[in-house]
């Protein structure tokens, strides 16, 4: 990987280390080894955002999430994240995501939040995977209710990146804002009924509540899925760069899993579902299945 890459990786996981202190040119480019105005260039470069658009961004994301998530009141969210006063934090939010955080712990009105992708992500794509060491993986069988999904379509996409070039990375920001049936926004592979002409298989979303009543944000669609049973795929906790061995591994898994040994076969009239991929956690994927009947061949 390269050096460049490397460095700007670094002030990115400094940054995350440091959220709610100062952070200097000077700090970030004691974490990068470079001179604080290759530093600069650099960061800007490998993520289209200066270090103060970058940092500012995030900060306002993760104050947004504490919001949501904790209840915390608007005074703390903007001390705890480094914002010098109340007021100025509001208006930096207003600014950002179109709402004041008052009008955001109300509401939980879905906002665009800023999803810092480590930039060494992008160089690891490029390599070789591995699937000589596959891991031991857990297995269980979940029951999901009958429940709406709130997705943005792409145009041609099979898979995360391409659905990434096609639609953008922001989209799991503005999902993840918002409340969901699971805790965390979906990725969906969608069976043919479930697909608009000239739309992708590939999609991202939030499953909801039947009786969902809030906002659906411009550009989605609502899609209602049935009942169903799903086998859980879970793979061994990974280091963050090792994320694409950890996703083949599962996926390879799965593919030769013969479901007949627990009495089920596979149900491709429901949607495939990927869940982010969390090192802490290990990779999860799930595939809907149905009771093997007398007669039936899986």
């Amino acid at each position: 990987m390269k050096e460049q890459t490397l460095a700007v990786q670094r002030m990115q996981e400094y940054i995350e280390a440091h959220l709610g202190d100062e952070i200097t040119l000077s700090n970030l480019a004691q974490a990068s080894l470079f001179s604080p105005w290759h530093s600069y260039r650099l960061f800007r470069q490998y993520t289209g955002l200066t270090p103060s658009e970058y940092i500012r961004r995030l900060r306002l994301s993760r104050s947004a999430i504490r919001l949501k998530q904790e209840g915390c009141r608007v005074i703390e969210a903007a001390y705890d994240m480094g914002f010098g006063s109340v007021d100025g934090y509001q208006r930096a939010f207003f600014r950002e995501f179109g709402c004041n955080p008052g009008e955001y712990t109300r509401t939980k009105v879905p906002i665009p939040l800023f999803i810092p992708y480590g930039v060494k992500f992008r160089e690891l794509r490029k390599e070789t995977l591995d699937m000589e060491n596959v891991q031991s993986l857990f297995v269980q069988l979940m029951h999901k209710p009958e429940r709406k999904v709130i997705i943005k379509r792409g145009v041609k996409a099979g898979d995360y990146f391409a659905y990434c070039e096609e639609v953008g990375c922001d989209v799991w920001g503005l999902l993840a804002s918002m409340d969901s049936l699971c805790g965390e926004p979906v990725c969906l592979w969608l069976p043919e009924q479930y697909i608009k002409p000239g739309t992708s298989t590939y999609v991202q979303g939030v499953e909801v509540e039947m009786d969902y009543g809030g906002v659906i944000p411009d550009g989605f669609d609502v899609i209602t899925l049935p009942k169903a049973e799903y086998l859980v795929f879970q793979g061994q906790p990974f280091q963050e760069e090792e994320y694409g061995n950890a996703i083949l591994a599962v996926q390879h898994a799965m593919d030769t899993y013969d479901p007949a040994l627990i009495g089920y076969q596979w149900d491709d009239t429901n949607p495939r579902i990927q869940l982010e991929p969390r090192g802490q956690r290990g990779y999860i994927e799930m595939r809907a299945v149905r009771p093997l009947c007398t007669g039936d061949k899986a």
